[in-house]
């Protein structure tokens, strides 16, 4: 969030930005078919002989026939695996079928993961990137990344709960901490040098369930953290929410609409952490418990016209409530207005979410295109990676710029003064710091290290 956001909502409404997901972590299992194999090659047919042909067996399992007769030898294998033939008969020879070979074939490979939903949160981090490199106020409108990466979230976490809660809450926040401690340490070094000594609130730099402490130095470091700690809070409370939700899935997931109505004209919450969460959590609950339904199958049970007037009903009320109160932010930017996020991501998630159950969109194609599927796998299994270090990798953007300018080619012939360079540098950067810190997601999901995910 900025600091204008801060003074406007608390400092617990921020711009959008990209989860952790931590998601699985993130390997990949092959769309592939198994392997076909042929028939073997069949010998050519003997003429009639009196004395009958036998097979010779060499060390690699495969039958040679001679083409004369050999003498008799007796047989090292077990007798009943011999065929027994008729003297008085010069049959054509046998060759047993490959049942060894046909047996060991690998069995099909289970489906990876959805696609579809990795497709979803590629283009959900690159729209956090472009946005806050940009500042462009229809982005959100265009994309809700937010709405959309918490969406997908709930719907992983409905599915990890068919396992023990304690387990799975344990599990998730494995994956998240020890990439957020890593990238912490190095932001609390700097603000330190630069000033700033941390009291007791330090311990939310150890567990973010409120905002980590910071200086003006760093906030645009640690202003992104904001989803960190709602999704940490949507963890723990998912148990509990799932059970509610299970109860009475219909009327719970339209209740959901309601916690951020009266926070906005009932009761504002507390000025502190709890309040900057609990702001953060209404206005994301719904997108949240849409995952729970997509994953119990309840919306391929709602009748498409209703579920897509409401869809556009929520989106139009969204849309018209932020254009008409840009006098409180300032802008139309959905980030700036919690009500307006909270219902044009409902009505643009729930599209998107029953598009897939109804249509059964899988975007298993995504696979024929090595590359294109490549940079989806890379950004789902180091999503927290990228949305930790972006920020840091735009503000070093700017001085790396400024460097080119000494240069008087580079002066001359690379467009130096716009944003459009700065958002290829940070890209660059983004991927050093992948490549560098992404490791880290590996070690958390207890995986071996690697500089890219396999």
């Amino acid at each position: 969030m900025t600091w204008e956001q801060q003074q406007g909502y608390g400092g617990g409404y921020g711009s959008p930005q990209q989860p952790q997901y931590p998601q699985q972590p993130y390997g990949y299992e092959g769309y592939g078919q198994p392997q076909s194999y042929g028939q073997p090659q069949q010998p050519y047919p003997y003429q009639q002989q009196q004395q009958q042909q036998q097979p010779q067996y060499v060390d690699y399992g495969q039958p040679v026939y001679a083409t004369a007769p050999l003498p008799v030898v007796e047989p090292e294998f077990e007798p009943e695996l011999e065929p027994e033939l008729e003297p008085e008969t010069a049959p054509e020879p046998v060759v047993e079928e490959p049942v060894k070979e046909v047996a060991e074939q690998p069995a099909p490979q289970p489906a990876g993961r959805d696609r579809y939903f990795d497709t979803l949160r590629a283009v959900a981090l690159i729209r956090v990137v472009t946005y806050h490199t940009f500042g462009w106020a229809w982005c959100g409108m265009v994309f809700p990344s937010m709405g959309i990466m918490f969406g997908l979230a709930g719907t992983l976490m409905a599915k990890s709960l068919e396992r023990p809660a304690a387990k799975v809450v344990r599990s998730r926040m494995r994956r998240l901490l020890p990439p957020f401690w890593f990238w912490g340490f190095f932001v609390v070094l700097a603000m330190m040098i630069h000033d700033w000594m941390p009291g007791w609130q330090i311990v939310f730099w150890v567990v973010p369930v409120g905002d980590p402490p910071g200086n003006a130095w760093g906030l645009q470091a640690w202003e992104i953290l904001w989803y960190l700690r709602t999704y940490l809070w949507f963890v723990l409370l998912s148990p509990a929410l799932l059970w509610i939700f299970r109860k009475a899935p219909i009327p719970v997931l339209l209740l959901t609409l309601v916690p951020i109505v009266v926070l906005k004209y009932v009761w504002s919450g507390p000025d502190n952490r709890f309040g900057n969460a609990l702001w953060d959590l209404s206005t994301y609950l719904f997108c949240w418990i849409l995952g729970f339904a997509h994953r119990d199958g309840v919306l391929q049970k709602l009748k498409p016209f209703l579920v897509v007037t409401l869809s556009i009903a929520a989106i139009v009320f969204g849309g018209w409530y932020a254009f008409t109160h840009q006098a409180e932010a300032g802008t139309y930017d959905l980030d700036e207005n919690p009500l307006a996020q909270t219902y044009w991501s409902a009505g643009y998630v729930m599209l998107l979410m029953w598009a897939k159950a109804y249509f059964t969109i899988d975007f298993a194609w995504l696979t024929r295109f090595k590359r294109l599927d490549r940079i989806v796998t890379i950004f789902n299994a180091r999503a927290v990676t990228v949305y930790l270090w972006h920020e840091i990798a735009l503000v070093l953007a700017v001085p790396l710029t400024d460097q080119f300018w000494k240069v008087p080619a580079f002066e001359k012939w690379l467009p130096l003064a716009s944003q459009w360079f700065m958002f290829g540098i940070g890209w660059i950067l983004i991927a050093v710091f992948i490549l560098l810190c992404g490791w880290v997601e590996d070690v958390a999901a207890k995986k071996k290290p690697r500089l890219l995910p396999s």
